[in-house]
């Protein structure tokens, strides 16, 4: 029997999702039937991404767009409080947004690179979890983070994010034994190589350079190809939808088997 998604009359909110993994997971909610509200730094990707998700829409509705910043409280805030002030309600909350500046312990910057990467992937999470859990009790919903498999092995180039992502984990874990009295379900994902557009803008690369990468790690993974977005948003939809009311504090490994091959460098 295939799983047929309906999230008809949800709410769903993804951060990070003006581009690459958000942007197809927000597509995937749309396709299913939900509200998409879509936040991102960039007003001309977000818009991109809101006029996908309503041409997908089977309703062909409206995508709410938040521009802000997710290292700034105000703009964490305010993206809850637009959210619940537009639709009266919250039931699924994405947590994806993160990125890394790739720093050793050795980097004369090291500091303050990593207190910028635990904003960015962790705090925000944190915060953001908290302003919402009140809506979500009030929907009996559920949250999905995304974590990565630097927070199940370490990697001596990136000690922070590695960091981040391992707090990312435990972070979830707590919260679905604390809030599952709340009918709240909490479940995170932990990536490997998701062939997207990221590394381009975050190292200067060019496209072909992006591609190469993702191709050379996902050979490494038993399946031999990276993971592509519509893959990863194709399992968050299942873990946030009624097919998984019974999964809460799990974490998923979406990695192609990468970090279980014998192939995986340790650097």
């Amino acid at each position: 029997m295939s799983l047929e998604f309906d999230f008809t009359d949800k709410v769903v909110l993804i951060t990070g999702s003006s581009s690459g993994i958000g942007a197809a997971i927000a597509v995937q909610f749309a396709r299913s039937g939900a509200t998409v509200v879509i936040t991102g730094r960039r007003s001309d990707k977000l818009a991109e991404v809101a006029k996908q998700c309503q041409s997908v829409s089977p309703k062909q509705l409206p995508t709410l767009e938040v521009v802000g910043d997710l290292t700034n409280d105000e703009d964490i805030k305010r993206l809850v409080e637009t959210t619940v002030q537009h639709f009266g309600r919250l039931d699924i909350l994405v947590n994806n947004a993160g990125g890394t500046t790739m720093s050793s312990l050795t980097d004369p910057e090291f500091y303050q690179k990593f207190l910028n990467e635990m904003q960015l992937n962790l705090n925000s999470m944190v915060l953001l979890t908290h302003l919402s859990v009140d809506h979500l009790a009030k929907t009996r919903g559920n949250i999905v983070n995304i974590s990565s498999i630097a927070g199940l092995r370490a990697f001596s180039s990136n000690p922070a994010y590695c960091m981040a992502k391992c707090s990312i984990d435990m972070f979830t874990k707590c919260c679905a034994a604390e809030l599952g009295p709340k009918h709240i379900r909490v479940n995170v994902f932990n990536p490997g190589p998701i062939k997207t557009l990221a590394f381009t803008t975050t190292r200067g690369m060019t496209i072909e350079q992006n591609d190469a990468l993702f191709d050379k790690m996902g050979s490494l993974a038993p399946v031999g190809r990276p993971g592509l977005p519509h893959e990863l948003a194709d399992t968050v939809l299942y873990l946030a939808s009624d097919h998984a009311q019974f999964i809460t504090g799990a974490q998923l490994c979406v990695d192609g088997g990468l970090i279980v091959s014998s192939d995986f460098p340790m650097d």
